[in-house]
């Protein structure tokens, strides 16, 4: 009796545990939408200015393009790093157009990209922490046999991707 009782509260728990990660996954969605509906607004800003940069412009929007189509997590989070990435390419590219960075339109939405990235960091890092709870109870015994039994699957971590995980070269 105290075994089926026992598989029950852990079941229970574990459900609960899923249903964090979920919930953190969809706090870290919610900021990438926000962030996807503001990119239109700062390429559309930065080609007005920049013309002859269309190279990083079609980079940035095939991103985007990536993040509205994936299907999982996985391909989600794939796809917000080759985002981050091209909005980084993008930003680089502003410095060489004093006009553009004078811009209250620009600086207005430059701002905003600021503020979002920021709230994705935060909630990544959320979103982490609460997968390794998740994980960390999955895998402790003898929780991991109820897990196994009823095939709970690991949560997935959010991770940076490799080019952003290198340390960035400065020269003078």
């Amino acid at each position: 009796m105290c075994l089926i009782i026992y598989s029950i509260c852990t079941y229970n728990k574990l459900i609960k545990m899923k249903e964090n990660v979920d919930n953190a996954w969809s706090q870290i969605d919610v900021q990438l939408k926000k962030r996807y509906d503001l990119i239109p607004n700062l390429v559309e800003t930065v080609k007005g200015y920049a013309t002859h940069e269309k190279e990083t412009l079609s980079r940035v929007t095939e991103a985007r393009a990536s993040v509205g189509s994936a299907r999982n997590t996985q391909e989600a989070v794939e796809a917000n790093n080759q985002l981050s990435s091209a909005l980084a390419r993008l930003l680089v590219v502003s410095e060489k157009y004093p006009d553009l960075k004078a811009n209250v339109n620009f600086t207005s939405l430059q701002n905003q990209l600021t503020d979002i990235e920021n709230r994705i960091a935060f909630t990544r890092q959320s979103y982490n922490d609460t997968v390794l709870l998740y994980n960390r109870k999955k895998k402790s015994f003898p929780a991991n046999i109820v897990a196994k039994i009823f095939k709970f699957e690991d949560g997935v971590y959010y991770k940076a991707e490799e080019v952003v995980q290198e340390a960035p070269k400065v020269q003078f």
